[in-house]
Parts: C-alpha cells; sequence; structure tokens
C-alpha cells in the first residue's frame, strides 16, 4: 500500500507491527514463540518451542531477514527514508549512487543523524517520514486510538546544523536540494511519554489507558512489582514517569519508572488506596522472566481495578479437562487431562458473553458430555457450587448455555454425583447455583451436557 501511494500511514503501521507485534512473537533466547500476541494475561500464557500448525516461526524469521529491504525506498528521484535504524546503505536514485550512512539510538532515543556520501554532487529529494505519534496520531487516518492529550513537544530537522523548516505531505518531509559529499542531516523526533485510549465503542478497553513512547508500547509485567500483581493497581492519566535505559535488562531496555495506587482489602472488608511505585517494560520483552501477571490496557481509576481476592477453595484447585484421545489400535478412545485455566481466576463476568477475561470452551465439540475436574492438595468441604456459563456466537462456533450439568464427588477412586437440593440452573448472563448435602473430598467434576448441534464452555465455576 505504501508502494502503491506513497502515504507514510503504511509505514506507521509497519513500524508499530514491528517494534511491538512481531518481535513480541519471539523470545528473546529466539527459540519460543507465541501463537498470538495476548495484551494481557493472569500467569498462564507462555511461549512455546513448536507448533502444529507452526506458520508462526517460519513467518518471523522471514520477516526479521527482509527488515533492511523496508528501511528505503526509491521513486523516480526521490528517496524515501522509511525507518530509521542505525545502518550503511548504498541507493542508487536517478543515475546517481549514494551511501546513506544512519547514526541512531532509536527506538529508544529519537535522534538521527543521516550522512550522506557521493562521488559527485547530486540532486535529489530525500523524503524523510515523520510518524504519526510524533505529531497527535497514534495510528494515523483512523479515530481508534487517541492520545489523551497533545504533544508539548516538536520534531525538528537541520541540513549541516541549520534549521530546515517545512510541513508534511502524506507523512513526509522532502529537502529536495543538491547533495554534497558528507551532508548531514539530523531528524529529533520527540520522545516523551505518551497516554492511549481506544474508541468508545471498543468495550473491553473501557477505562483504561496504555502508555507509549515513541513507536514502543509498555506494560505492567507482576515480575516489575513489588508483590508481583498488576490487576489490583491504576495510573491515574495524569501520572508522570521517568526513563532509564537499563543495558543488562532483556538485552538492554528503556524502563519506565511512576507510581501507581494500589488497591487492598481492609480487615473490615473496605477497599482501601495506596501509592505504590512500578516499573513498565516494552511490551515486546514480556513473558522472558517468567510466567506472570501482565497488562497493556491499564486503569486509569480505581472503578476499573480490584484487590487482589483472598483465594478460596476453588481457586486453590488444580483445575483439568477431561480430553478424549483418538481411537487407539484396540479400538478404545482413552483419556487424558489438560489443564484448564480460567474457569477458578476469580473474575466476575459481566455476562455470558464476557469474552475480555479467560474462559474455557470445548473447542470443535457439539451435543457431547464434557467435564472439568478440581483438584484439591488435601480434603476441602463444600456444600454449593456456582456456575457462569459461556453463551456467545464465535469463529471458532457458537457456544451456547448447556442442555445440563451436574456435580460429582471423589470418593475414593469413584465418583459420585452429589445429593442435589434444588434444580441445576442453564441460564445465561447469571451464576448459576446449587446447593447439595455437604461432601468432604478431595476433587470435584463438573459434568456438562452440551445442546445438540452445539458447543459450550464455562467462564466461572466457584465452589462453597
Amino acid at each position: 500500500m505504501f508502494l502503491a501511494t506513497g502515504n507514510a500511514k503504511y509505514i506507521d503501521v509497519l513500524e508499530r507491527a514491528l517494534y511491538n507485534g512481531v518481535i513480541s512473537g519471539v523470545s528473546l533466547s529466539g527459540d519460543k514463540f507465541f501463537y498470538d500476541n495476548p495484551l494481557e494475561s493472569m500467569g498462564q500464557h507462555e511461549r512455546a518451542p513448536w507448533f502444529g500448525c507452526a506458520c508462526c516461526p517460519g513467518n518471523i524469521t522471514r520477516f526479521m531477514a527482509s527488515v533492511p529491504k523496508y528501511v528505503y525506498a526509491t521513486q523516480e528521484n526521490s528517496v524515501f527514508v522509511n525507518l530509521y535504524v542505525a545502518s550503511q546503505s548504498k541507493i542508487t536514485v536517478g543515475k546517481d549512487t549514494l551511501e546513506l550512512k544512519q547514526a541512531t539510538d532509536y527506538p529508544w532515543d529519537g535522534a538521527v543523524k543521516l550522512t550522506v556520501n557521493t562521488k559527485n554532487a547530486a540532486t535529489f529529494g530525500l523524503k524523510l517520514r515523520i510518524p504519526g505519534w510524533a505529531g497527535n496520531e497514534p495510528v494515523p487516518g483512523s479515530d481508534l486510538y487517541t492520545f489523551t492529550k497533545e504533544s508539548s513537544q516538536a520534531w525538528s530537522v537541520s541540513i549541516n546544523g541549520k534549521t530546515y523548516k517545512t510541513k508534511p505531505t502524506d507523512g513526509y518531509i522532502c529537502i529536495d536540494r543538491e547533495w554534497k559529499n558528507g551532508d548531514v542531516v539530523e531528524l529529533s523526533l520527540p520522545m516523551e511519554v505518551r497516554r492511549v485510549k481506544a474508541h468508545e465503542k471498543v468495550a473491553a478497553n473501557k477505562g483504561l489507558l496504555a502508555i507509549e513512547r515513541g513507536p514502543v508500547m509498555f506494560c505492567l509485567e507482576g515480575v516489575d512489582q513489588a508483590d508481583k500483581h498488576v490487576f489490583n493497581k491504576y495510573i491515574p492519566e495524569n501520572s508522570t514517569f521517568t526513563c532509564l535505559f537499563e543495558k543488562d535488562k532483556l538485552n538492554g531496555i528503556m524502563e519506565l519508572s511512576g507510581t501507581a495506587k494500589e488497591l487492598e482489602r481492609t480487615t473490615d472488608g473496605k477497599v482501601a488506596e495506596k501509592n505504590v511505585s512500578v516499573k513498565l517494560i516494552p511490551y515486546s520483552t514480556w513473558n522472558n522472566r517468567s510466567n506472570a501477571e501482565m497488562a497493556v490496557w491499564i486503569p486509569a481509576s480505581a472503578d476499573y481495578s480490584r484487590p487482589t481476592p483472598e483465594a478460596s477453595i476453588s481457586s486453590r484447585a488444580k483445575s483439568f479437562t477431561i480430553v478424549s484421545a483418538p481411537i487407539q489400535k484396540d479400538g478404545i478412545a482413552k483419556e487424558r487431562r489438560e489443564w484448564c485455566y480460567g474457569v477458578n481466576d476469580q473474575w466476575n463476568p459481566k455476562n455470558s458473553g464476557d469474552m475480555s477475561k479467560p474462559y474455557h470452551y470445548f473447542w470443535l465439540k457439539e451435543g457431547s458430555e464434557e467435564a472439568i475436574e478440581y483438584v484439591f492438595d488435601s480434603p476441602e468441604t463444600v456444600r454449593n457450587a456456582q456456575v457462569y456459563w459461556l453463551d456467545f456466537d464465535h469463529y471458532d462456533g457458537n457456544y451456547r448455555v448447556p442442555s445440563s450439568w451436574k456435580i460429582q464427588y471423589k470418593a475414593g477412586n469413584t465418583w459420585k454425583d452429589v445429593d442435589a437440593k434444588e434444580t441445576y440452573g442453564c441460564k445465561k448472563d447469571t451464576y448459576n447455583s446449587v446447593d447439595f448435602t455437604p461432601v468432604k473430598t478431595t476433587g470435584l467434576k463438573l459434568v456438562i451436557v452440551l445442546q445438540k448441534g452445539e458447543s459450550g464452555g464455562v467462564i466461572e465455576w466457584k465452589v462453597n
């Protein structure tokens, strides 16, 4: 699209993807990959060494090798400088061959020095991209994201030490002149920390703000916080940050430091706030030290954060789903247990279509009997279960509340139905609660019968 139009907004999208989406997909060690790039995690995400459908590793390695081809472009008698990368390149423009040398610590620093080396004087237009974020557009030409405040700083350009003033056209400033060997162009881009908000129709981001510095998006990761949590914090919109390059951290990163408000529940059940120091790292470098909580979209007020909940019977349990393996040679389909994350994370959904927090669904299953199992480290006495059903139209299949369900408890090596005191409910947009005669057990099983021709899932399963 850039080659077809000459508009810098397409390179802006490429740059945003390059510094945030693409490189976050591969570990700093280069041997683990994300299939997708979550913008928040409760610690359940981890890069994998390979995938059965291994499109990601190949795409990343191919793209990384092609990055030099995106730095410059030529058209007739013009050279487009699209990416700011410390480099030395030979470029043919018109009848002339010239060398462009870039000296910069971008994206950590906004200072870029370009030196033009040419044997003979050459006349051409040097077009420098002025990123949308250097003005007031995180994504030029779109209102999906906006900065909360206009920039207080401005970009500037000089030629051989003299200020050059002009306005961008299609995202580029054009310096059209006769160039001589050793001419130097210096570009200064503002690197202030900006707060980004999403369009009001993006319901999942209501009350949340992202943090950007230059082209780099930052995140809170639990590893860097004193209490190892991020969802119990909010960072007010008017907060300020200090920036420090940490050369020995995560292969060298710009780290942001600031103050957040942390929520905690007091002994009388109320919620109190306190100031805490927080550190933010580039999103692309998260999940390289351990599995931890992480968030890119961070609450700007207490209304959208929550105190870390006290552990409950269900949150302490190990959760598994029962998966039928392919039929073996003896004609018997064997079962295996897989980790089932999300159903006991203690996040209360807004409705049965709330997919903003982890949930579990029965992928490609329709009309079948499925099960989720809780395993307790020591016997627990339980008398109630509450289930919030997933009910949502999805590209992987339509999820619907089940046709029926029941609770079983582990008695020795067998499973028995609990003595339910009321009907098992299958309503959406609410917790379906059932009381039963108390049992002391080391495990509970949620047995679900899906509707004919429909799949299903569980957002949250509480046990009392």
